[in-house]
């Protein structure tokens, strides 16, 4: 490797080991009388700064060349794309832990607050750390690229043909028949045992990189990036998660009952949990799609469907990425540059394979931000669009930043802030701004709007919460390799009450069919997302002046609000999010009230629809 070359060059600036670095350069006598060994001098807070200036600077100029790489790879898999990114992530590793290692040097030293902030951020910016030991990084870079190129290229046979996860997403969204679900669920499926010898050893790997980093496992160590405590990070997600489990559970019980009407005892049974491939979605994450099942019996139709409407008006995936930006332009923010439009990939290349998982890309920190979507015209897309474009949005806002701090408060402000957006793009009010519907509908389709909401927001919240659940028990030793099906199947019943459509074979590994798992991307995000749009909706709906319903309100072309969100925006990762959550609501703390003021009208209405039925699922 390039950095095993450099090492005699680099080490006395590395190591800050000056005084041991001047005598190397100085002549000696062999025959004059040994001079006692010289004691390196403590470490000062200016050589923390030095440290911390020249260690930006590194991961600054080798973080732009392993973008470039990544996005060539994820828009181009290939044998050599592979092995190049392969390269580039493993020497990417070695320099955040010899980086992470150097910033405990200075654990003793008095610096100034942003110093120490940086410090601490470079012992914690890294999600799989290697152990500083020769071929660890390569090693465990050649894993996370192969998981993350067999999740991307993953096919399935199914009636006779090879179908892509774009294609089973649909046909399960769409298909109302049992057999079909189950067959497409289980399918998917089959493309996930390959890997877990794979994760197993990377999780090893892992786990020892983060022990020399002073963290307990792997899964430790994510928790301590919320400026808390691991254990008091654990503690408040479950918190967050008591204030709206009972939601959930009025939703399952709902959900539960009208599944059972459709398809009977046979298939879903009226108590206990809910089949999951009938859900209209691979990982049971979001309901929304099995609306038409679910709707309530009487006033249950929508005057209008998103995706009709786009089709209508003759939208393309170009003109949904543009809406999206013009929602962003219009709160006074600047449109995006040109290079987004020259470079983005909107949709799925015919000629090569891609990863299609959406995501937001700024490559050199500055001005070359991209999306990735294998953008389809439909109300899905619609939200993911401005989703996509709010990190985008973040990007620049913090571009200003020193490196360190060119990152979310915390990677769930990350997800937060399109989810956000998103909530005013689904409104009635804003699909009329923009022309896309003639005339908002009244109260009388209130609750049809929520409860299409609540399918996707409220039933997302139980998933959210456990994908790393069952990867925290797995780094700390609590879940072993050979139990990594039970435990996952175990977890959906216990947050999500839900079950597979049958039994799971021996070899299953039902986790690596979920992108985040073989992507490594850590999970917590979009939880704490789905607590945080609420509490961002109600501080900027508060000071629009909106004295109506959460549900209906729009920030779009409100300049005001959208001042005080850039400047949450600009502010990066410089301060301890509940500072940053602060400038812009007025609010220090997590508070998943918001969640319950937007959704009020439903969970009365819920509860109504729920009495004299056994809810519930006994986990």
């Amino acid at each position: 490797m390039k950095r095993s070359l450099m090492a005699a060059s680099a080490a006395c600036a590395l190591t800050f080991g000056l005084a041991a670095c001047a005598s190397m350069a100085d002549p000696v006598d062999p025959a004059a009388p040994a001079a006692p060994a010289a004691q390196a001098a403590p470490p000062t807070a200016q050589d923390a700064s030095t440290f911390v200036a020249d260690a930006e600077k590194r991961l600054a100029d080798l973080g732009e060349e392993a973008a470039r790489i990544q996005w060539t790879r994820a828009t181009n898999i290939t044998h050599d794309t592979m092995w190049l990114e392969s390269r580039i992530n493993a020497e990417y590793t070695e320099l955040q832990v010899e980086l992470a290692n150097g910033a405990a040097r200075f654990n003793d030293v008095q610096v100034p607050d942003d110093v120490r902030r940086k410090l601490n951020l470079l012992r914690l910016g890294i999600v799989l750390p290697a152990p500083n030991r020769p071929g660890a990084a390569a090693e465990l870079s050649e894993i996370t690229t192969r998981l993350d190129s067999t999740y991307a290229t993953g096919k399935f046979e199914f009636q006779g043909r090879q179908i892509t996860l774009d294609d089973a997403s649909v046909l399960l969204a769409e298909s109302r028949d049992p057999a079909v679900t189950k067959a497409l669920y289980e399918g998917w499926r089959t493309i996930s045992p390959v890997m877990a010898a794979d994760y197993t050893r990377m999780v090893e790997i892992a786990n020892e990189g983060s022990r020399e980093l002073g963290f307990a496992d792997t899964g430790a160590m994510w928790r301590a990036g919320y400026d808390m405590e691991p254990d008091a990070f654990a503690a408040e997600t479950d918190r967050l998660w008591e204030q709206v489990k009972p939601f959930y559970e009025n939703l399952h019980c709902y959900v539960r009952n009208r599944l059972n009407a459709k398809y009977g005892d046979a298939v879903q049974p009226d108590r206990g949990p809910i089949r999951a491939d009938l859900l209209g979605n691979m990982w049971s994450q979001q309901w929304g799609n099995i609306y038409d099942v679910v709707a309530p019996a009487r006033g249950g139709e929508s005057s209008y469907d998103l995706t009709k409407l786009l089709v209508a008006q003759n939208y393309d995936a170009t003109r949904m990425v543009k809406t999206g930006e013009n929602f962003y332009v219009s709160m006074g923010l600047d449109p995006l540059p040109p290079t987004f439009w020259e470079r983005s990939m909107i949709t799925r290349p015919r000629d090569r394979e891609v990863v299609c998982h959406a995501s937001a890309w700024n490559l050199d920190n500055l001005e070359d931000v991209r999306i990735k979507m294998c953008t389809q015209v439909n109300a899905d897309d619609f939200y993911t669009v401005h989703h996509e474009l709010g990190h985008n949005y973040y990007q620049r806002a913090y571009k200003d930043q020193p490196f360190l701090f060119k990152n979310g408060a915390n990677d769930g402000f990350h997800e937060a802030i399109g989810d956000f957006v998103g909530l005013s793009a689904l409104t009635p009010t804003y699909l009329n701004q923009i022309g896309l519907l003639d005339e908002a509908p009244g109260a009388e389709e209130d609750i049809p709007f929520l409860l299409k909401m609540a399918l996707d927001k409220i039933a997302f919240l139980p998933f959210g919460l456990m994908v790393d659940r069952w990867r925290w028990d797995v780094f700390d030793g609590g879940t072993a390799p050979a139990q990594y099906n039970d435990a996952w199947t175990a977890n959906m019943l216990k947050y999500q009450g839900l079950v597979p459509p049958g039994p799971r074979p021996a070899n299953a590994f039902d986790p690596g069919a979920k992108y985040h798992i073989p992507g490594n991307t850590p999970y917590t995000r979009y939880f704490l997302a789905g607590i945080y749009q609420f509490q961002f909706h109600r501080a900027a709906c508060q000071q629009a002046g909106w004295t109506g319903p959460l549900h209906r309100c729009s920030i779009y072309d409100n300049k005001e609000v959208g001042e005080r969100f850039n400047a949450m925006l600009e502010m990066g990762q410089s301060r301890p999010w509940p500072e940053a959550m602060a400038a812009f609501t007025g609010e220090s703390g997590n508070d998943a009230s918001a969640v319950a003021d937007y959704f009020a009208p439903l969970n009365v209405w819920l509860t109504e629809q729920n009495r004299g039925k056994d809810c519930g699922w006994g986990a």
